[in-house]
C-alpha cells in the first residue's frame, strides 16, 4: 500500500469512528484485537445492505427461500463438512519477534511491494509460485520461497523463521454445565452447513422444486492467525450466503448464471465497474469443481469480496454418510434421453457467499471523498462526503428548520412524522445550516430539506442533493415521493 492510499485508509477508519459507523470493541478496556462494534450509523448501513441482499435473493427470486440456523451445531456436522480435518491455514512464527504470520499474507505483502516498485511481472510470478505450492501443501517449498525472496518479519526485520505448520481456524467451546462431562462443540466458521443440514426440512415444508435456493445471513467465527485491515478480516463476522440446489450435470450452467447475477447486484448499487473483477481459483477446495472470487479494489488492493463456488454433491453426500439419513431428492421431470423421470439423486450445489462486513467496508471506501469546492466568489472550501448509494444510506432525508422558532420546527416535525414511516429520517435544528449540511455529507445522507420563513407563505422548501450540492425549491408535498423514488 502506498503512503497515499495508507493515509486514505487510515482517514476512512478515523471517519468511521468519529461519525458512529464502527468502534473498536470494548474500547474502554483498550479493545480486543480484530473485533469491532457497529455504531448508530454503522448498524443502520449494515442492516440496509443485509436487507437489500435479502430482498434481492428471497423476494425477487421466486425459487429461493430463507432460513436462520443456529450458531451452535452438532459437532459431527463439522467432521462431515471437512472443517475438523481441513479448515486450517499454514502459519509461521518469527523466532526473534515471537510474531505469528499467515504464510500467504507474508508472500502477498511482498508481491504488493514489488508492484509498488513497478515490478508487476515479479509480483505475478511470486503469487503463481505460492498458489502452486499451497495447492500441493508443499510447506518446505513455501519456506524456501520466503528465503529466496528475502521475506522478513516487519517487527524484528529478520528471516529467522520456524517451520511452517497448519493452524485450525475453528473456535471450540464446551456444551454442558460441567466441563469434564461436556462435549466439545464449535462456533460455526461458516453459515453454509446450517443450510445443508436443513435441506430436506426446507424442501418439504416450502414445497420447493429443483432448481431452488436457500438463503441465510448470520454470524460466523474464525480464529484468524493474523486479522488485519480494519473490518476486512475479523474473528467475528457476518456472511450472506445462498446455496442453490441443482440437477447433477447442470451445475456449470448455474455457476455461470450466478457469477453474472451477483455482479449485476453490485452494479445495481451504482458502484464503479472498473473496481470489480473476477478471479478464478487456482487451488480448488476439496468439495469444488469450479470456484471464483468477485474482487474489489480496496485502498489496499484487489481483494476477495464474494465467492461463487460449484460445490458438487460433496456436502449433502457427506452429511448423508455421517448422519445415515438420506439427503436425496426425487425429480419428477422427464429426462429426454430416457423418456423417464430423473428420479432420485443427491443434488449438486452452487454457492454464492459474500461477507457483509466486507461489503460494508467497500461502501465506505468507495464513498469516502475529501473534496475541495470552488465557490462562486472564487474562494475555496472543503468537505468530507460519503457518497453512499441512496438505497442503503443510514438516513435518507435530513429535515432542517432554519431557526428554532417562528413555527418552523412545527412544520419540520410534521414533515418528519409524514416521512418516518416510509424511510429513516434525521431531524436537527442546532447550528448554522452550512454546518448541518456538512455533518449530513459526512454520514452519507443523500437529501437535506430546509424549512425557512418563506415555507410558511408558499409551502415550498429547499432540497439539497448531497453529491452535487445543488439546491432547488420544491413543494413541501413533493418531498416524500422524491425521496421514495430515489431509494426504491
Amino acid at each position: 500500500m502506498s503512503n497515499t492510499t495508507e493515509n486514505t485508509f487510515q482517514a476512512i477508519i478515523s471517519h468511521a469512528k468519529e461519525y458512529g459507523f464502527v468502534f473498536p470493541s470494548s474500547e474502554i478496556y483498550d479493545g480486543l484485537s480484530a473485533v469491532y462494534d457497529y455504531g448508530p450509523n454503522g448498524s443502520e448501513l449494515k442492516k440496509n445492505i443485509r436487507d437489500y441482499w435479502w430482498k434481492s435473493m428471497t423476494q425477487l427470486h421466486d425459487n429461493i427461500v430463507g432460513i436462520d440456523a443456529a450458531i451452535f451445531m452438532h459437532p459431527t456436522t463439522w467432521k462431515a463438512s471437512g472443517h475438523v480435518d481441513n479448515f486450517s491455514d499454514p502459519m509461521i512464527d518469527n523466532k526473534d519477534s515471537q510474531k505469528r504470520y499467515r504464510v500467504d499474507h507474508l508472500i502477498e505483502a511482498k508481491a504488493d511491494q514489488l508492484r509498488e516498485a513497478g515490478d508487476n511481472a515479479g509480483a505475478d510470478a511470486i503469487i503463481t509460485q505460492m498458489e502452486q505450492l499451497l495447492g500441493a501443501d508443499d510447506f518446505v517449498g513455501l519456506k524456501q520461497l520466503l528465503t529466496d525472496n528475502k521475506i522478513v518479519c516487519s517487527v524484528s526485520g529478520t528471516g529467522n523463521w520456524t517451520e511452517i505448520r497448519q493452524f485450525n481456524l475453528m473456535f471450540s467451546t464446551q456444551l454442558g454445565s460441567v466441563a469434564e462431562e461436556s462435549d466439545t462443540i464449535y462456533l460455526r466458521p461458516e453459515t453454509a452447513q446450517g443450510i445443508f443440514v436443513n435441506f430436506l426440512n426446507v424442501q418439504k415444508t416450502a414445497r420447493m422444486k429443483i432448481p431452488f435456493g436457500i438463503a441465510q445471513t448470520g454470524k460466523a467465527f474464525r480464529n484468524e492467525i493474523v486479522a488485519r485491515q480494519f473490518i476486512f478480516r475479523m474473528r467475528e463476522f457476518e456472511q450472506m450466503e445462498m446455496q442453490f440446489f441443482v440437477r447433477p450435470g447442470t451445475q456449470m450452467e448455474w455457476y455461470n448464471f450466478w457469477k453474472e447475477e451477483r455482479m449485476k447486484w453490485h452494479m445495481s448499487l451504482g458502484l464503479p465497474a472498473d473496481k470489480f473483477r473476477f478471479h478464478n481459483h487456482v487451488k480448488l477446495a476439496h468439495y469444488a469443481d469450479a470456484a471464483l472470487d468477485i474482487e474489489f479494489e480496496f485502498p489496499f488492493g484487489f481483494k476477495e469480496l464474494e465467492g461463487i463456488h460449484s460445490r458438487t454433491d460433496f456436502d449433502l453426500k457427506s452429511h448423508q454418510e455421517f448422519s445415515k439419513k438420506k439427503q436425496q431428492y426425487f425429480d419428477n421431470d422427464i429426462d429426454e434421453t430416457t423418456g423417464k423421470p430423473f428420479g432420485n439423486y443427491i443434488p449438486y450445489v452452487v454457492e454464492t457467499s459474500i461477507g457483509l462486513d466486507r461489503m460494508f467496508l467497500l461502501i465506505l471506501c468507495n464513498g469516502y471523498e475529501e473534496e475541495t469546492i470552488t465557490k462562486e466568489d472564487g474562494t475555496t472550501d472543503s468537505r468530507t462526503v460519503l457518497r453512499i448509494p441512496a438505497k442503503i444510506a443510514p438516513n435518507k432525508l435530513a429535515i432542517l428548520p432554519l431557526v428554532k422558532k417562528d413555527g418552523l420546527p412545527e412544520i419540520a416535525r410534521q414533515l418528519m412524522d409524514d416521512c418516518k414511516g416510509s424511510f429513516k429520517c434525521f431531524y436537527e435544528e442546532k447550528d448554522a445550516i452550512g454546518k448541518r449540511y456538512r455533518r449530513q455529507d459526512a454520514i452519507g445522507t443523500p437529501f437535506c430539506v430546509t424549512i425557512d420563513h418563506q415555507t410558511k407563505e408558499d409551502n415550498m422548501v429547499t432540497i439539497r442533493y448531497r453529491d452535487s450540492m445543488k439546491q432547488e425549491r420544491i413543494a413541501l408535498s413533493e418531498v416524500k415521493q422524491l425521496v421514495l423514488n430515489a431509494v426504491s
